[in-house]
């Protein structure tokens, strides 16, 4: 079977999350990888697209009961009807998340992965969790860009 990783960001994005999101899904397709996104714009589209362009599949589970709102570069679209509570499948599907810069329903997906502790967590750029005392949330790891995040889902080693 082969390794699902799911690449969660923003539905409005800035164009270096674009790229950077793009960049990601290209380089996971290349490794073989399913790419496991939101399934909507911005860091889902992107990287839905550039797991397209690495000749990869790209599977968008959608919060809408219907395929209407579905980025055209997925390979496959579930719909769930569920809203947010899809990131709870998403997270349960995928071997690793990635994430690509910050908004509240990528921080939630952090957080179910991380209160899971089943997958790993790479994050780049986006928010920072810290605790009380302003020391980082351990676990999450953060990469300077998308070959160095691939590398530290550790699942090719």
């Amino acid at each position: 079977m082969a390794v699902q990783v799911a690449v969660c960001g923003p539905g409005e994005c800035t164009e270096r999350e674009w790229d950077l999101a793009h960049e990601t899904g290209r380089l996971l397709a290349g490794r073989g990888a399913v790419v496991l996104c939101g399934g909507l714009g911005g860091v889902m589209a992107a990287a839905a697209a550039g797991a397209r362009a690495g000749g990869g599949t790209a599977v968008g589970v959608l919060p809408a009961a219907d395929r209407a709102a579905a980025s055209p570069d997925l390979t496959v679209a579930v719909p769930t009807g569920l809203g947010q509570a899809r990131n709870n499948v998403l997270v349960n599907a995928a071997d690793a998340l990635i994430a690509v810069g910050g908004s509240w329903g990528t921080l939630s997906e952090i957080a179910l992965a991380m209160r899971g502790g089943r997958i790993p967590v790479v994050q780049v750029g986006g928010w920072r969790v810290h605790d009380e005392e302003g020391r980082p949330a351990g676990g999450i790891v953060h990469a300077a860009d998308p070959a160095a995040a691939v590398a530290a889902t550790g699942l090719w080693d």
